[in-house]
């Protein structure tokens, strides 16, 4: 009974750490979206009514006002593009998990190297949880690992389930210290909704290793 009852209370927890997850997802969204797209398409309205006012009366200065909307076009495009390889990049979507994440080793700040070599196609919502905990877990690298970090990402079916590795050789951190970030916490939350598991090892001076599996089930 009591192994119930903690049962209860973690898969309750759970469900209230996704809710939280996934609101301050979208408060990072909407803030996203107000600095950057936002932003650049109020310049651009503002600057095409300028436009509109020299053209009658001065088009030298039109035409290089035009020109510099050209290369704010451009900007925003790149803004939008971004934000939206954020919320689900479309190479995971088109090519699968593989490429997606070779695309995601080139955004990241530190060097990463992918091997995901002959990996099948599987359910969508199974690439896009290893493809985001693999994000998470090269944000946590860079954002903590220390200067000059590498990280590694592995991918590989075997048994039934698909894999995922995640190692880097920064600073580590003392796991006997029962600290668990959020982003950790989420990682684990993911996998947990698709019956998978999440294992780190690290320590001071050792770097960090992230590892998850997700079991296939007919159709994944």
């Amino acid at each position: 009974m009591e192994e119930l009852t903690q049962s209860i209370d973690d898969l309750r927890a759970s469900r209230a750490r996704v809710v939280a997850a996934a609101d301050a997802e979208r408060r990072r969204i909407e803030r996203e979206l107000h600095d950057g797209p936002q932003q650049h398409l109020v310049a651009l309205a503002v600057n095409l009514q300028l436009v509109r006012q020299l053209v009658d009366t001065d088009p030298a200065a039109a035409k290089a006002l035009l020109e510099e909307l050209g290369a704010d076009v451009r900007v925003a495009l790149d803004v939008v593009r971004e934000a939206a390889e954020d919320l689900y990049p479309p190479l995971l979507l088109d090519r699968g998990l593989g490429e997606a994440l070779k695309g995601l080793a080139r955004r990241v700040v530190i060097p990463v190297r992918v091997e995901s070599e002959s990996l099948d196609r599987h359910q969508p919502e199974v690439e896009a949880t290893i493809y985001f905990c693999c994000a998470e877990a090269l944000e946590n690298a860079a954002r903590h690992g220390g200067s000059g970090t590498r990280a590694t990402v592995r991918v590989w079916q075997e048994h039934d389930a698909i894999h995922f590795e995640v190692e880097d050789d920064g600073v580590g951190f003392d796991q006997s210290a029962g600290h668990t970030g959020q982003g950790l916490m989420a990682m684990s939350d993911r996998l947990g909704a698709l019956d998978g598991r999440l294992t780190i090892s690290s320590e001071p001076g050792s770097g960090t290793r992230v590892c998850g599996t997700v079991p296939l089930g007919e159709g994944s």
